[in-house]
């Protein structure tokens, strides 16, 4: 069923402004009057509606039952175009609440300020389209941290901030998760992984090295596997 996301403040009554880029998708869809659509209000709701003009009209509403309990923040080194579009494509399936994206010292990829903004316009309306498709309750936003210490620092004031590191060979995730945090950090490292020294830095912000078992994996299949296995073990 269609979806599509819309400011609370364009809801009155059992009436909804859409947006020209709503209506144009509409047509595209060619959506009859009386064929029904999704509204969702990025804080909670979902509508469902039917089209009425230029506006929707609701003629169902529901708590949107599909967000994750468990905040969940995934940290991802900057990897190459293809890579970084899936990465963050499935993390906002998987559950992700944001996404944030920093340099590391592996990292084959390299983006310049005016680059990265253009580059964060696409994550951004991939973020968004990916919301839409898995029935999101809310878009995640897609952020920028400027350096490697920068990213760790704010990943450490979740309850629990997992560094994903292949020299890991002890704490698993079963054993990081333990005390069942509401709010989880995950840092994902580049193609070439991280540094002994970034490794060590992670460890004194206070971040936690975990491994994700004897296989080594992709960056992109790295956080797709991390949001799966603390999903599943905090929300049953």
């Amino acid at each position: 069923m269609p979806r599509f996301f819309v400011n609370p403040s364009d809801i009155t009554g059992d009436h909804v402004a859409l947006s020209a880029e709503i209506l144009s998708h509409i047509r595209v869809l060619r959506l009859r009057p009386d064929e029904i659509f999704i509204l969702c209000d990025s804080a909670g709701m979902d509508y469902t509606c039917t089209l009425d003009g230029e506006q929707a009209k609701i003629v169902a509403s529901a708590k949107n039952e599909t967000e994750p309990r468990t905040d969940c923040a995934v940290y991802l080194a900057y990897t190459r175009g293809e890579r970084m579009e899936y990465a963050i494509q499935k993390s906002v399936e998987m559950g992700a609440a944001r996404i944030i994206l920093f340099p590391s010292e592996r990292c084959v990829a390299k983006y310049e300020d005016k680059a990265l903004a253009k580059k964060r316009i696409r994550f951004e309306k991939i973020a968004e389209e990916a919301a839409k498709q898995s029935g999101r309750g809310r878009i995640p936003r897609v952020e920028t941290r400027s350096s490697f210490k920068e990213a760790m620092e704010d990943a450490a004031h979740a309850d629990c901030p997992l560094f994903f590191y292949e020299e890991e060979r002890e704490r698993t995730l079963r054993t990081a998760l333990a005390q069942r945090p509401s709010t989880v950090a995950l840092v994902i490292g580049p193609e070439g992984g991280f540094s002994k020294e970034e490794a060590k830095l992670a460890g004194e912000l206070g971040l936690l090295p975990v491994t994700l078992g004897k296989r080594i994996l992709r960056c992109e299949t790295a956080p797709v596997a991390a949001l799966a296995g603390v999903l599943l073990y905090l929300e049953d």
